[in-house]
């Protein structure tokens, strides 16, 4: 086979160069030095012409030859030529890789325990910097001048101690139209293992004169006296912590104490001692509550005891979004009056949808202590001897709705009515007409009222609350319940714009009240009274509007102002004293 193929090779070649020297004619070349190319020749020689020249070193002589190209080569080669060798298709080589193996001996580890799981140390974090002590000061119209303190002690979770301190003073454009007020607190919390203990001590001062003004005559009252409080109270109180234990003990006792005085002679003092005990047993709490108040009051020609002891024991019922209270109220009255009463007490919770909406109800009773501190804290324009006794709330009912409705939103409304024995009332003494005396409602006095907040926080930058009481009294034996508006409503409004910028609204509005003037001196002691010598007079409704805004300079400055009574409305809570106008003041407040 290969030699076939060998001579075929070489026959191939042969029949080439022998074709090869076939297809070439020489011919010599004659020299003509002048002679030109005509066109026919040039014509003839567009053919495949190559000159080859040959030099020959012989004797320096030059041979020169012309090769004319007959035809172009063109080599035909037979079949059989053209045919390659068919590849084996049988013959195919693998391509083995090269590995190189390194093998570590192992231990097999046949335990199938839980490996110890090591708590990874992490760098300490820095403490952040609390700023909780603040100092504010502030002035403006109307005279108004503000200062305010409030320290803390730090960061200790298991005692807290600090102290506050305030001063708040304005003026009015009427004779007389001033009050300032002071107050100081010092306290205290330690938390214990088993319990928590906490006090404080309280100091208030309150200075203010009697400039009521009279509009039908202005020179009725030309040198308005003075008249100041000072209060002082202590407090303490031991709680014990809260535990999971179903067969749990709790328990609290509070005790506290406070003297009052006023500038002229009236004085006050009362303790007040309260307890509780509560053992749960699975769903059932048994307890009992216990409080008594001891207090008396004195002035030049009068001096009250009025003490009272309370025992409140309970059942109660808390297991699947139920909360039922069931007990008695006995209440036990000795001084200057003695007497028992009881009362029930029934308090019922039922959960109707988890967080969003729950159904309460509740039915009491119970004996109220008055106290000059009370009153002075609703009315300061007081007079002298004022009569003290006690209030019997005979029977209360109340029932409503609370719940959310959502993140940030919060409602509660209730109805309730009240049969209240002997109810305070103020009204405006004969003589100093610019003075109160306190009256009570001699019967039993109806009230239904409707109550109903709404909280609503859409986030940390805008927040709205309001209030609003409706309520409809049925006097005993007065012809009205006299400085008691039917309708309050109450509004706030926090609107952070920035972190830096916030503003805040908020507005009062109070409906229309009666009070009761007399025309002749009434008889002393007041006993019932006698609408020959009384006339009615109505105290204006009122709208109260005030605005601030605050701006945070930085960590630690923050400036403040505030503006209240924007409509510069001269409305009376009680007759004859007028609100200050429009009043604006401001300052700055530094944290540390």
């Amino acid at each position: 086979m290969r030699f076939n193929k060998l001579l075929y090779t070489t026959v191939f070649l042969l029949t080439a160069g022998t074709l090869t020297i076939q297809a070439q004619d020489k011919k010599p070349i004659e020299k003509k030095p002048t002679e030109k190319k005509t066109a026919e020749k040039k014509a003839a020689e567009k053919k495949v012409t190559d000159k080859k020249v040959a030099d020959k070193n012989d004797d320096d002589k030059q041979v020169t030859e012309e090769i004319e190209v007959v035809r172009p080569y063109k080599p035909i080669l037979a079949e059989a030529v053209k045919l390659r060798r068919s590849p084996d298709l049988n013959d195919v080589k693998t391509y083995k890789a090269r590995f190189n193996y390194s093998l570590t001996d192992r231990k097999l580890e046949l335990n199938s325990d839980i490996d110890k799981l090591y708590a990874q140390e992490v760098a300490a974090e820095k403490q952040t910097e609390i700023i909780n002590n603040y100092v504010k000061g502030a002035f403006g119209s109307a005279s108004t001048v503000l200062g305010e303190a409030y320290i803390n002690m730090g960061r200790s979770e298991d005692f807290q101690a600090g102290g506050f301190f305030r001063h708040f003073s304005q003026s009015g454009k009427l004779n007389g139209q001033k009050f300032n007020q002071q107050q100081l607190s010092v306290f205290g919390r330690s938390i214990g293992e088993q319990a928590i203990f906490s006090g404080r001590i309280n100091y208030e001062r309150k200075g203010l004169y009697f400039y009521g003004y009279d509009d039908s005559n202005p020179l009725r009252n030309p040198n308005p006296g003075k008249q100041s409080f000072n209060f002082i109270e202590a407090e303490a109180e031991v709680v014990n912590k809260h535990s999971e234990d179903e067969d749990a003990l709790s328990y609290a006792a509070k005790i506290n104490g406070y003297i009052w005085g006023d500038q002229l002679s009236a004085s006050e003092n009362s303790v007040v001692i309260n307890g509780y005990l509560n053992k749960r047993i699975s769903s059932f709490n048994f307890g009992l509550a216990a409080s008594g108040e001891f207090g008396n009051t004195k002035d030049v020609s009068t001096s009250v005891t009025n003490n009272l002891l309370r025992l409140n024991p309970y059942i109660r019922l808390q297991a699947n979004g139920i909360k039922i209270t069931a007990g008695i109220n006995f209440v036990q009255e000795f001084g200057t009056v003695s007497k028992s009463r009881i009362f029930p007490a029934v308090t019922a919770d039922f959960t109707i949808i988890p967080d969003y909406l729950q159904i309460f109800g509740e039915i009491k009773g119970d004996v109220n202590r008055n106290s000059m501190k009370e009153f002075s804290d609703e009315n300061p324009f007081l007079n002298s001897n004022i009569a003290i006794k006690n209030s019997i709330e005979k029977l209360s009912f109340s029932a409503g709705i609370k719940g959310t409705g959502g993140p940030g939103f919060g409602y509660k409304a209730r109805v309730y009515r009240k049969e209240i024995t002997d109810m305070p009332l103020f009204v405006n003494n004969f003589t100093d007409f610019n003075k109160f005396d306190v009256i009570y409602d001699f019967g039993t006095m109806k009230l239904l009222g409707l109550e109903g907040e709404v909280s609503v926080q859409v986030s940390d930058q805008l927040k709205w609350t309001g209030k609003i009481n409706v309520e409809d009294y049925k006097p005993a034996s007065e012809q009205y319940s006299w400085f008691k508006p039917q309708l309050r409503i109450s509004s706030d409004l926090l609107y952070n714009v920035t972190d830096k910028l916030g503003f805040t609204a908020a507005v009062a509005i109070q409906d229309a009240s009666n009070a009761k003037i007399y025309t002749a001196a009434p008889a002393t002691p007041y006993i019932i009274p006698n609408p020959a010598i009384e006339q009615v007079v109505n105290v204006k409704g009122f709208v109260d509007l005030g605005l601030g805004a605050n701006y945070k300079i930085n960590n630690k400055f923050s400036a403040f102002v505030k503006a209240n009574n924007l409509l510069n409305k001269e409305y009376s809570r009680y007759l004859y004293y007028q609100a200050i106008g429009v009043n604006v003041f401001g300052g700055i407040s530094y944290s540390f």
